[in-house]
């Protein structure tokens, strides 16, 4: 894995106010990550996870500090600038897959290239080779209610490779699928990772899916804290839950894609 850091998190404070108060939720956070590296980011409810990646993904800023994404500095970028960089380098997972009803799989993952000054077969050629990435070629023409939970998610993480993104950023993504699905999801984005060399940041509350990620770090009461340094201030570790998922179950054959199921 290279160990150049495409991501850096500099001394970055975020505060919100509230009915005429201030509420600090990041205080000077320091994180790098390494191009191509899967890391993962845990933390209970309200600790920052979500304000956290609103920040790298550039929907946010943070109050102080600053944040690097290659040799850019984001958190200096206006809002314009900021809508025509997310653009190019950063793919989003959802926990809820945020497809577009009534458009098919093709065409919720050609949105993101309309943007972009790209041809339409230039545009066709990147779609088939993300929806083929992730196993549904033969799902092209499929409504998001046409496609179980799983396959819906996939159709989500063939929008986020569609542009080639510098960063993925995934929030939840296995938080509304079956057990079986979420090891598949899981499988997927992992080998996307090894065989597209993607750096990704997976926001999870569940620790077998966090055990997928190279290296965990864990959000408290505003502060990063990496697995080591939480058991030696004492703190518990989250336990697995039951979600059923295990930390290496095998992907049923056929995957990437596994045609025809979720």
């Amino acid at each position: 894995m290279a160990t150049t850091p495409i991501m850096q998190v500099r001394n970055v404070t975020k505060s919100f106010t509230r009915g005429g108060e201030s509420i600090t939720v990041l205080r000077d956070l320091n994180l790098e990550v390494a191009e191509g590296e899967f890391l993962g980011i845990m933390g209970p409810s309200g600790s920052g996870k979500t304000t956290m990646l609103n920040l790298i993904a550039g929907l946010d800023k943070p109050n102080r500090g600053e944040v690097w994404i290659g040799a850019q500095c984001i958190s200096k970028m206006s809002e314009s600038q900021l809508a025509k960089w997310r653009t190019r380098n950063i793919g989003f997972i959802f926990q809820f897959y945020h497809l577009l009803p009534v458009l098919t799989a093709y065409e919720n993952v050609e949105l993101p290239l309309l943007l972009l000054p790209l041809s339409a077969q230039t545009r066709k050629n990147q779609v088939l080779n993300a929806l083929d990435l992730v196993g549904l070629s033969d799902r092209l023409h499929h409504r998001p209610g046409q496609l179980s939970g799983g396959q819906q998610q996939r159709v989500g993480i063939a929008r986020a490779i569609v542009t080639d993104p510098t960063l993925i950023v995934a929030d939840e993504p296995t938080g509304d699928l079956d057990a079986r699905s979420a090891v598949e999801i899981l499988n997927l984005m992992g080998a996307l990772q090894k065989s597209m060399n993607k750096t990704i940041l997976l926001v999870t509350h569940d620790p077998h899916a966090a055990e997928r990620a190279q290296r965990v770090v864990h959000l408290e009461k505003g502060q990063l804290l990496e697995s080591a340094q939480m058991e030696a201030a004492g703190l518990a570790l989250p336990t697995a839950i039951s979600t059923g998922i295990q930390p290496h179950a095998p992907l049923a054959p056929g995957t990437p894609g596994e045609r025809g199921r979720g």
